[in-house]
């Protein structure tokens, strides 16, 4: 970019609005061109490097927030300015850093001015910049990969996404740290919308760490207002809504039986071991017009352990409605049961399931102590490593999370009905003498 192209940038930045697009006007197509690609000039403070001494640069905040522009104009700035610029960027997986970071809509190849732009080498999982700087891919669900190679910079997409199972995330993270030994400045940054997992507390806690904090609103000149007015119709200050737009990172509640980080050591990316028994929880509403219908997918594996599958819970459904939820859940899974608190309805809760057509035992369980008192035992079957969750499920952890050993629940929303569902799943598979698991022959 030339000179005359930076200066006008910096000097639009403090025009009024009919004087900056009078100005536009009389510029030249190539300064107009240079202007585009001017980062400063359209980003907001919070897209922008701190500056000061730092190690670590962590942008914790809400979707669409404008994380990945800035991480990857970040990257474009280094690969611009110092030819020997080695940088290492690291996603949850292969595939998310090329989709996300790459060839992203705001990725390294899409924010790159014509004639800069690096050059891509998918089998080699680089990039090569004109003037000779390089990035390579890595997954941070293979720690060893980041095992050797040196780096002077690096941009961590998502680290809380990162798969804590076995420890991966820290040890990812650990190797990427003793390889950033290229150069005099050696520095990271690291974008991510908030989860309370180990690597992100760690984050928080480093000496060297400066964060930006932001919320999805920050960004509202690039996103559509439909989009923004959606989100808080939806989501609002609920649980979720803190934690993916106003970019909070939630902390535990005292005396919940499960802790987030608890959770997060439950948890695995995919099923390991074969289902000996499926069940489907389900908590039925009070009325049509009422609380969520609970509905948690469950099974026991082979190896003992039971995993939460599915959340197919529904949001304020007619009995149809929900009926046929639970149906559709029940054939997916290929569920052996369907568990289903009657306290509400008592024989309407049959009724209302057998119309749907659910063909399979339906069991029909009343409810005789509190929910806590229902949930304890349950929770204990995850602090002894019997339960895992094969997948992310945030709306039913979070009421989980909520859950209080002696007190009121404390999470979003009026009732548990996610989590009680679970714990009636739960208490079929693992805690109910009389349904012992059987074994499941293959068919075809």
């Amino acid at each position: 970019m030339s000179k005359r192209a930076d200066s006008r940038a910096a000097y639009l930045l403090g025009l009024p609005r009919q004087e900056c697009r009078a100005l536009l006007e009389r510029m030249g197509e190539r300064e107009k061109q240079a202007l585009a690609s001017h980062w400063r000039l359209w980003a907001h403070k919070g897209q922008l490097p701190p500056g000061g001494d730092w190690l670590i640069w962590l942008i914790l905040a809400g979707r669409g927030f404008g994380k990945t522009r800035a991480g990857a104009e970040w990257v474009r700035a280094l690969a611009e300015s110092d030819p020997s610029a080695r940088i290492a960027l690291v996603g949850a997986s292969l595939s998310e850093a090329r989709a996300v970071m790459v060839e992203g809509e705001s990725g390294l190849l899409a924010v790159a001015p014509r004639g800069r732009r690096p050059r891509y080498e998918p089998s080699k999982r680089q990039l090569l910049w004109p003037g000779g700087a390089r990035a390579t891919l890595y997954s941070a669900g293979e720690p060893e990969s980041l095992r050797g190679p040196q780096h002077s910079h690096a941009w961590c997409d998502e680290v809380a996404k990162w798969d804590n199972a076995g420890g991966k995330a820290l040890a990812a993270w650990d190797n990427l740290l003793l390889g950033l030994r290229l150069g005099e400045d050696p520095r990271i940054a690291a974008t991510t919308t908030p989860r309370a997992v180990p690597l992100l507390r760690r984050l928080l806690d480093h000496g060297d760490a400066v964060v930006t904090r932001g919320q999805t609103e920050a960004n509202r000149a690039n996103l559509p207002p439909r989009f923004i007015a959606a989100m808080k119709r939806e989501f609002g200050r609920s649980t979720l809504g803190r934690q993916e737009l106003d970019g909070e990172l939630l902390e535990d509640i005292e005396g919940a039986l499960w802790t987030r980080a608890l959770l997060e050591a439950c948890r695995e990316p995919a099923v390991s071991s074969p289902a000996v028994r499926v069940v489907v929880g389900v908590d039925p509403p009070a009325s049509a017009g009422g609380d969520a219908c609970g509905i948690v997918v469950c099974a026991l594996g082979e190896d003992g352990v039971a995993r939460v599958l599915a959340d197919c819970s529904i949001e304020k459904p007619s009995p149809e409605r929900w009926a046929r939820a639970v149906a559709r859940a029940a054939q997916a899974w290929n569920a052996d049961r369907v568990v289903a608190e009657a306290n509400q309805g008592g024989d309407m809760v049959a009724t209302v399931l057998r119309a749907a057509e659910i063909s399979l035992p339906l069991r029909l369980v009343h409810a005789r102590r509190a929910k806590t008192a229902r949930a304890e035992p349950v929770a204990a079957l995850y602090e002894a490593g019997r339960v895992r969750h094969a997948g992310q499920f945030p709306q039913l952890e979070d009421q989980l999370c909520g859950m209080i050993a002696a007190g009121p629940y404390q999470g979003p929303g009026r009732s548990p009905d996610r989590a009680d569902a679970l714990v009636w799943a739960l208490h079929e598979l693992c805690l109910n003498p009389a349904a012992p698991p059987r074994v499941r022959l293959a068919t075809g």
